[in-house]
């Protein structure tokens, strides 16, 4: 649930599916601001049934926030679109087609996310994320990451005594390499003789991390690391400062995550009202 809603309320609409689909191109200089269409103003008639300038608005508007230029060319390529899809439902009309349960099951869908992406998307103009949202979440995720990524390898078992019979393997001259391949059960990194590559302290366990970087460069921990995948035998091979993004660079993508967290808020608190059988 929380995925569809919030692909309602941040995707556009799709691209035109028939005839000819309009080509993607960098965005265009604004032009002009338009007078909206007057009210049952059409730009065509098919057997007598206008086609309302509003959809064509709609397109055209959809566009646009692709990249296409609000132009006559682009307008009239719409508007042709605009007929060929009024012919087909004429049709679909007459052939009883709308009468089908399942044609009208995915119409009333249709319409509920429109309505959804529309009062999310509403919803979010009235409560943006702010730049001071922005920064906040950035020192807080710079401050958590900290100012050193470590370069570990490690084999996880299964138990304690595997664990400890690797360490003791170790201490006779054993490579650790060869044994994270023959013996760890994290497939991915057992194929790398376990190697881990570069991660902030952050992105593992707390036990794992905590016992990481408490070693030595080229050692390994002489007692097995419990977490919640298994037994693990620690090597960190290397460290180095942490090279942290400037904020204008993830910006955006610190955006989008605070507009979920938003969303999935509000969506959270509706369920909370609503009564729910």
């Amino acid at each position: 649930m929380k995925t569809w809603i919030i692909a309602a309320a941040l995707m556009g609409a799709p691209a035109l599916v028939l005839g000819q689909t309009l080509p993607t191109k960098e965005p265009a200089k604004k032009e002009a601001a338009r007078k909206p269409a007057a009210q049952g103003d059409a730009i065509a008639r098919v057997n007598g049934v206008a086609v309302p300038r509003a959809r064509q608005d709609v397109v055209v508007q959809q566009q646009a926030s692709r990249g296409m230029p609000d132009n006559p060319q682009t307008r009239a390529m719409v508007r042709e679109e605009l007929i060929n899809r009024e012919v087909i439902a004429q049709e679909a009309q007459k052939s009883g087609v709308a009468k089908n349960p399942q044609v009208q099951t995915q119409i009333d869908m249709a319409r509920q996310e429109v309505l959804v992406g529309a009062y999310i998307n509403d919803w979010l103009r009235k409560n943006p994320v702010s730049d001071a949202e922005v920064q906040k979440e950035y020192e807080r995720v710079k401050a958590s990451t900290g100012g050193k990524e470590y370069k570990a390898r490690h084999i996880l078992v299964d138990s304690e005594d595997q664990a400890k019979g690797l360490i003791a393997e170790l201490k006779k001259g054993g490579k650790f390499e060869e044994l994270a391949s023959k013996n760890s059960k994290d497939s991915g990194s057992a194929q790398r003789g376990g190697d881990l590559d570069w991660n902030v302290p952050a992105n593992f366990d707390k036990q794992f991390s905590d016992a990481m970087v408490k070693l030595d460069k080229g050692k390994y921990t002489e007692a097995p690391v419990q977490t919640r995948f298994g037994y693990h035998v620690i090597q960190l091979d290397d460290v180095r400062p942490v090279s942290f993004p400037a904020l204008n660079e993830v910006r955006s993508r610190i955006q989008q995550q605070l507009t979920q967290h938003k969303i999935e808020g509000l969506v959270k608190s509706l369920r909370a009202k609503a009564k729910v059988e």
